[in-house]
């Protein structure tokens, strides 16, 4: 138990000299003005960490300090406080054992949150110290809305089954704000945004309806029975985006955007007839984020280094490659935000516009009118800018286009679909480009992809299978014995998955002399040949491998890359040596 006063914090810090008297006046100054509490400002003031803090408390309450990220806490105690108070106090309850539960705090010194919480769990408290990062995350994941979720829409079958209105009446009635198909989707977008989920998938099957997120680019699935539910969600959907509500044969696309604690979402919505219904995908993207930074996306400093000092360049193409959902528009949007300037007119093609930038130019694409990407890149030329953005080059025209705008002085940025940045530069002469076009505008072009991060609260040592050692062995020549690897064995903190968030793996290929002669002659061997060659290139395979010599990802992962990429790692290479994030 803590005493029944109000202790005050800045006092003791002061007194046991972890803070002076100046850094006190001066976080009481602002905690005047921001209303927050003094803990709180003491650390985003930066005169004390958190931890620094925590440890502090915890010496000084005598109250023991758990770290929430390798706790094994039970859903079911954690839930014996309400979602609301478990945020308002910043509690968990982690034990419910004996007389005294056990309740996890970031300000232990509360006593207003401990005689709430005394009186919701019926009994006096034992308190102990976690950070508010770690408690907020795990609030994340227990409290998801999947039961919510299940109870609406029985809810809504009901009141479907018990009503002859028509979907369509019902939900261009008055009280649509009301109705449980609303309901129904507020808290299945807020069960998205609160884990992180980047799309969402509602597939009517014959007897079930199953709604599938993707979370770090795996899809997890809850089934409901109530199957029927599934044509009034679709046409909420659709009413949303600005789709047709009566059209169920075609496929359809639109956008909204939602507002859900406290994220602006931009919703990008696709709708697709099958054989029980209609199947609607949403893709989720977080306007709210802040702007995009470079520095953020994961890429190795020596790598960054270089492809800043690209993306300044006067005039040249900047090519970024990978699958859908490689990061690749994270990538471009860092190098917009680097570049955006009073000084530079920058326009962007796009399909869709993804991200909406202050004092840029952007364009969205409708080949129904004409307004296709060679158009528009025809037109944005004509506005006299310093950088333009080709959301992708598809065919041989936007190609040719972008490639001399390159020549003629513009910075040029775009996309390509190839597996690698080896074959970019080969794809684009198969598209029929100029050898000697390509060889004068490419700059430097960028492979990515998204592996994986291992569970941080569940990591542990991992032993090879004997086919990833023979891997190991063909592609290295090392003994797999010498070499240490992790794994996640499943917590609640991922969902048993072994896996939290994702890393970016990448591969730079900058062009030198033998490079560009090779594609003067539209010698492709020659090109593969001179890129390997390089010894400032590393491919994806190495890079990801460094990741998983690190601990950062698993083998599994690796395997699952070089399987999207095969022959990308060449036999007995060494592990790169600046793959690291």
């Amino acid at each position: 138990m803590i005493p029944r006063k109000k202790i005050r914090i800045g006092d003791l810090l002061v007194e046991h000299k972890i803070i002076s008297e100046a850094q006190l006046g001066q976080a009481l100054t602002e905690q005047k003005r921001s209303g927050h509490k003094l803990g709180r400002t003491l650390i985003e003031l930066s005169i004390i960490s958190e931890d620094q803090l925590l440890q502090f408390l915890s010496r000084q309450l005598q109250l023991p300090f758990i770290d929430l990220k390798h706790y094994k806490y039970n859903a079911e105690t954690v839930r014996r406080v309400p979602e609301t108070l478990a945020r308002r106090y910043r509690a968990i309850a982690l034990e419910d054992s004996g007389d005294t539960p056990l309740v996890g705090m970031a300000d232990p010194t509360d006593i207003f949150a401990y005689d709430e919480l005394s009186k919701i769990l019926k009994n006096d408290l034992r308190l102990a110290v976690v950070r508010e990062a770690d408690l907020l995350r795990t609030i994340d994941l227990v409290y998801r809305k999947t039961e919510e979720i299940s109870s609406l829409a029985e809810e809504l079958s009901e009141e479907l089954s018990d009503s002859d209105i028509s979907i369509e009446q019902m939900l261009q009635g008055a009280d649509v704000s009301d109705a449980p198909v609303v309901k129904l989707l507020q808290s299945l977008f807020e069960d998205a945004v609160q884990i992180g989920a980047s799309d969402i998938h509602i597939e009517p099957d014959e007897h079930v309806l199953r709604i599938r997120q993707r979370i770090d680019g795996v899809l997890q699935e809850q089934v409901m029975k109530e199957k029927r539910i599934a044509a009034a969600v679709v046409s909420r959907l659709k009413l949303m985006a600005g789709l047709d509500i009566s059209e169920r044969r075609l496929p359809q696309d639109g956008r909204f955007n939602i507002r859900v604690k406290e994220h602006s979402i931009d919703v990008r919505v696709s709708t697709m007839p099958i054989q029980y219904g209609e199947s609607v995908v949403m893709r989720l993207l977080d306007q709210s984020g802040g702007s995009l930074d470079l520095k953020k996306i994961g890429m190795p400093a020596l790598m960054l280094n270089s492809f800043r000092r690209h993306i300044h360049k006067p005039h040249g193409i900047v090519l970024v490659t990978g699958p859908t959902g490689s990061g690749k528009t994270t990538t471009l949007y860092g190098a917009l935000s680097e570049l955006n300037a009073p000084e530079k007119k920058i326009i962007t093609v796009e399909d869709p516009v993804e991200y909406r930038l202050p004092r840029i130019n952007q364009v969205q694409v409708n080949p129904k009118i004409g307004l296709s990407f060679a158009n528009v890149l025809r037109t944005a030329l004509r506005q006299d800018p310093d950088v333009v953005l080709v959301g992708e080059i598809r065919d041989q025209e936007t190609a040719e286009i972008a490639l001399r705008a390159a020549i003629t002085g513009h910075l040029v940025l775009s996309t390509l679909h190839t597996n690698d940045a080896i074959s970019t530069a080969i794809r684009l002469i198969d598209m029929g480009i100029p050898g000697y076009m390509v060889a004068t505008s490419l700059q430097v072009i960028i492979a990515q992809r998204l592996v994986r991060r291992i569970c941080d609260s569940c990591i542990d040592d991992y032993q090879p299978t004997v086919q990833e050692k023979s891997w190991l062995l063909a592609q290295l020549d090392i003994d797999s014995e010498s070499l240490h690897f992790k794994s996640g064995r499943g917590c609640p903190h991922c969902n048993n998955t072994g896996y939290r968030g994702r890393v970016g793996v990448f591969e730079l290929l900058e062009l030198n002399e033998a490079m560009a002669d090779a594609l003067r002659r539209e010698d492709t061997a020659g090109f593969t040949r001179a890129a390997h060659d390089n010894p400032a290139f590393h491919s994806l395979a190495h890079n990801a491998l460094s990741f998983a010599f690190e601990g950062l990802t698993t083998l599994e992962e690796v395997l699952r890359l070089v399987g999207e990429i095969p022959d990308l790692l060449p036999e007995h290479a060494e592990p790169a040596q600046d793959g690291a994030a």
